[in-house]
């Protein structure tokens, strides 16, 4: 059964039929998480990389931004089992999609706020496809944590994290 994480959405399951997929992540960043002891995986799609920009809209949707989004995926995964040192995460995304000049860096911003947020709590990157040109989509299987990316699409692969 596949549970859909739109943009700005966050879900996190321990269903062993649950697929969490989210799909064309383009400049927005995707985190899939996964224990495999535990049997439980979640997965983040965030847009923006910093709540300060909106922080209304922050205390209405934390899912929105890295900052607030970030931290409230791996908390809800420890609240189903998961444990910190087992964990498997993967990163897929901020790419330059709509900003060909490079004006904005939204992709490189958000995939920064990432970068720092997982450095300064010792989170490991177990896969990471960032950058270039592409749109990416996830599909992470709850039984198994099988993760499938799709780029562009069309072109399917099999993320080599477990």
């Amino acid at each position: 059964m596949n549970i859909v994480v739109g943009v700005g959405d966050m879900k996190v399951s321990n269903d062993p039929d649950a697929v969490l997929v989210t799909y064309a992540l383009g400049s927005c960043i995707g985190i899939g998480i996964y224990d495999p002891v535990a049997k439980v995986g979640g997965v983040l799609h965030y847009m923006l990389p910093d709540s300060e920009i909106d922080p209304e809209k922050a205390k209405k949707n934390p899912f929105m931004f890295g900052n607030t989004g970030i931290p409230l995926l791996f908390k809800e995964t420890y609240k189903f089992g998961a444990a910190k040192n087992r964990l498997k995460v993967l990163v897929l995304g901020g790419a330059q999609i709509l900003d060909q000049n490079g004006l904005f860096n939204i992709g490189k911003r958000n995939h920064t706020v990432l970068r720092k947020m997982f450095w300064k709590n010792n989170i490991i990157v177990d896969f990471e496809e960032v950058g270039g040109t592409v749109n990416r989509t996830i599909k992470l299987e709850v039984k198994t944590g099988e993760a499938i990316m799709k780029v562009c699409g069309t072109e399917v692969r099999r993320i080599p994290w477990i």
